[in-house]
């Protein structure tokens, strides 16, 4: 392998004072909703928000006097992006960064706003990746590519010295994949100090380049995922016989799971986490008989998510756990009915989100209205003592998707 413990033991001294030594606790609620016993490395508190800091650093530090000069190009769909300008303005080196067109903004304007010239192009990380290229021959600037380097791989690795040091029975490491730098780095670290502990990957299922590699599948890869962070198409030539070597196992997940996962985080353990630092704890909810009873290093790699994004995935996960709920009434079109059924729900318990009162529809009777409701709940159990009472009283309640309100 390119990579060995002593080139992440060194680079470990390069960062060491620059990159923040990130805390690592154990999260019982986590643990509670798993069924193993989860430790979590908190990378999002690194200053852009991702352990993209490790590596970008520990190959910016390498570079020579003359290579500072011509300047770094690199593309990302953000964390590499941000880690990449970041270090390199400390460093007085002139940086591009390619991003997809489909990059989260947030991530864009933190980008540039660590002085570095952003450049948007393609729709995809490879895309951008093609497009960096050129611009790196053109500008005779120096690639910092994102996870096909072996100093980038050593910097990641750091990760794993700091996980072991501070709990050093750990059974498992699950670590996201999108190009493999941070599972390959962390392997080659985790499996030097302890041979037997057992690394495993994690991908979105959107995504699984990694998987059909080391499988020899062809599952298709492409298409909106909420990790966009790992929507890598293909593995690094450095990182794949690393991840062939030392990695135990690939999980897929969907985007349901991450979706759960992030919300886990933010409700769970009040803390900040994108679709791809989240791709850990989705493996552990995607195939929990795997992890039971095991005590499981989770890397949470990164925490800068779109607002928006992250308002939408609360709001869903309250609709699956049933406790937004919609349901449509046809009801009298005389005055004060309205209020009669408000007052009702109010007595219920439910908390009124939103209501709907149309009369024009044929399906309605001509002295009819329809009511569409969306209410809070307490728990599923609630929802059904609402619903059982409504019926009871005349309305006939009807469950519909939130999204099917017109």
């Amino acid at each position: 392998m390119s990579v060995t413990l002593a080139d992440i033991q060194a680079a470990r001294s390069v960062i060491a004072g620059q990159v923040l030594r990130t805390p690592m606790l154990p999260a019982p609620r986590l643990s509670a909703l798993t069924g193993a016993s989860v430790f979590v490395k908190y990378e999002n508190l690194q200053v852009t928000n991702s352990f993209k800091e490790r590596g970008a650093l520990n190959k910016l530090a390498s570079l020579t006097a003359d290579e500072r000069k011509r300047g770094v190009i690199a593309m990302s769909a953000g964390n590499h992006a941000q880690a990449v300008a970041y270090h390199a303005a400390r460093l007085g080196i002139a940086a591009t960064i390619v991003m997809p067109v489909t990059t989260p903004y947030v991530k864009v304007a933190a980008t540039r706003s660590h002085g570095a010239e952003v450049v948007l192009d393609g729709e995809t990380v490879f895309e951008a990746q093609a497009r960096a290229a050129t611009l790196a021959n053109e500008r005779n600037m120096i690639w910092v590519h994102p996870y096909d380097d072996p100093k980038v791989i050593a910097g990641q690795g750091t990760i794993a010295l700091e996980m072991l040091e501070d709990e050093p029975d750990l059974d498992m490491l699950v670590v996201p994949v999108g190009g493999g730098g941070l599972i390959a780095g962390n392997a080659i670290a985790a499996r030097g100090i302890n041979p037997k502990i057992e690394i495993v990957g994690t991908e979105a299922a959107l995504y699984p380049s990694m998987w059909n590699v080391l499988r020899g599948e062809d599952l298709p890869i492409g298409g909106p995922t909420l990790a966009e962070g790992i929507a890598v198409k293909t593995p690094g030539t450095e990182t794949l016989p690393v991840v062939r070597e030392l990695v135990s196992a690939i999980v897929l997940v969907d985007e349901v799971q991450l979706e759960r996962a992030v919300n886990a985080y933010l409700t769970l353990q009040k803390t900040m986490v994108e679709g791809a630092g989240a791709a850990g704890l989705a493996a552990l909810l995607a195939e929990p008989s795997r992890f039971a009873g095991r005590k499981v290093g989770l890397i949470l790699s990164g925490g800068n998510i779109d607002a928006r994004i992250l308002a939408s995935i609360m709001v869903r996960e309250l609709e699956r756990e049933q406790r937004i709920v919609s349901f449509r009434l046809t009801i009298p079109d005389r005055p004060g009915v309205l209020g009669v059924i408000a007052t009702r729900l109010g007595e219920l318990g439910a908390n009124i989100l939103e209501v709907n009162h149309k009369r024009l529809f044929l399906d309605v009777p001509a002295k009819g209205a329809r009511l569409d409701i969306t209410v809070e709940a307490r728990d599923r159990i609630h929802v059904d003592e609402i619903l059982a009472a409504l019926s009871a009283e005349g309305y006939q309640p009807q469950r519909i998707e939130a999204g099917d309100m017109e």
